[in-house]
């Protein structure tokens, strides 16, 4: 059986091997389950460069499985970046997606190198077209969203090549202006719990608003 990767024991490692990680007692919100589905979540200060949020949700006895990670950086100026994995039914998804939450534009030659990544798996099916979203206008298109079976392998290895990277790039960051930069940041969560997309939608489904904002702002993107 082909082997997948895990997604919060690839990002701590390979993170811990350039920057220092502080976790945050996330109290209550740790650990929530309702109706059959359990959420875990962790979160870490990555010193000098901002917010990492890891969560995790099974469902339906085990049968749909999910995994996030994102990392939000509000001390140097590089894109937002998250990760996700689900398997539903049999059917495998990963997605890694950049957005554009920095002051200046992201250099040409940094994207080129997720470009390169992108195209070695062109070949792989990409997830059907879902309804539009309000941040399809900032997403990057070396991002990718892609879905099908007998993946697991080369979604794995396609989701590390990105974490890699992203991370080498941070490391090579400018500092920025902290203030500015988070000001960036909040509005993204916030408009993201605002408009809403599909996590954002079930857990304010699943454990009411107040719950779902700490959640999302909070724990997930580092804003309050």
């Amino acid at each position: 059986m082909a082997q997948r990767t895990d997604l919060r024991v690839s990002t701590l490692a390979e993170l811990q091997r350039k920057f220092t990680l502080k976790e945050e007692d996330l109290s209550a919100d740790a650990h929530l389950s309702a109706k059959g589905m359990s959420f875990d979540t962790e979160s870490w200060e990555i010193q000098g460069i901002g917010h990492l949020c890891v969560m995790k949700m099974k469902a339906f006895l085990g049968m749909m499985r999910m995994e996030t990670v994102v990392i939000a950086p509000t001390c140097v100026d590089a894109p937002l970046f998250n990760l996700d994995w689900v398997k539903a039914f049999g059917n495998e998804t990963q997605i890694a997606e950049l957005y554009d939450t920095q002051l200046a534009p992201w250099p040409d030659e940094c994207q080129s190198e997720f470009l390169r990544l992108r195209d070695g798996i062109a070949d792989l099916p990409d997830a059907p077209n879902e309804t539009a979203r309000w941040y399809d206008s900032i997403l990057y298109p070396c991002s990718f969203h892609k879905k099908g079976k007998g993946m697991t392998e080369r979604l794995s290895g396609a989701a590390e090549d990105y974490l890699k990277t992203y991370v080498g790039q941070l490391a090579d960051a400018q500092p920025c202006d902290k203030t500015a930069k988070q000001v960036m940041v909040q509005a993204f969560a916030e408009r993201l719990f605002a408009e809403g997309g599909p996590a954002v939608d079930q857990v304010t489904k699943l454990f009411g608003e107040q719950t779902a904002k700490r959640l999302i702002l909070q724990h997930m993107y580092g804003v309050r």
